[in-house]
């Protein structure tokens, strides 16, 4: 029997990733076509993102991809002054919330948008990035 081929797509999402692995790498894909996707639970309605492959509500996998689109509200934000290890050059960043009505997404805010204009209440989309050559990711950038 042949050694089984492992999927670490997800390795390529971030500036720096620390989940190699994970049953939810058609995220990658989908980011690369510039789509960014949560999953719903077709049994229940629950939306999610990060993507997850089971509703923790209903503990079932009858799960489906949606795209995130549109403009979104923010809800909340802190400037980083500080940062995880692989994240140091990138300060001082923001991080956000943003409320897509049916799904609340994490992220960063892009560089480019002046903090004296970051308010709650903003609108922001989500876009796909590319931190460098090798990776892949989304940021919020004005709406």
């Amino acid at each position: 029997m042949g050694k089984k081929e492992v999927d670490n797509r997800f390795r390529q999402f971030g500036t720096v990733s620390f989940t190699g692995l994970t049953r939810v790498n058609d995220f990658i894909d989908r980011l690369k076509e510039g789509k960014i996707m949560g999953t719903r639970c077709k049994t229940c309605g629950a939306h999610f993102f990060p993507p997850r492959a089971d509703c923790c509500l209903s503990l079932d996998n009858n799960i489906e991809w949606f795209e995130i689109k549109g403009a979104g509200t923010l809800e909340t934000y802190s400037t980083l002054s500080y940062a995880p290890t692989g994240f140091e050059k990138d300060l001082p960043y923001t991080i956000a919330v943003v409320d897509f009505g049916t799904v609340k997404v994490f992220g960063r805010l892009d560089a480019g948008i002046p903090r004296e204009k970051v308010a709650v209440g903003m609108k922001l989309r989500a876009a796909v990035s590319k931190p460098n050559e090798t990776q892949i990711s989304y940021r919020f950038i004005e709406a």
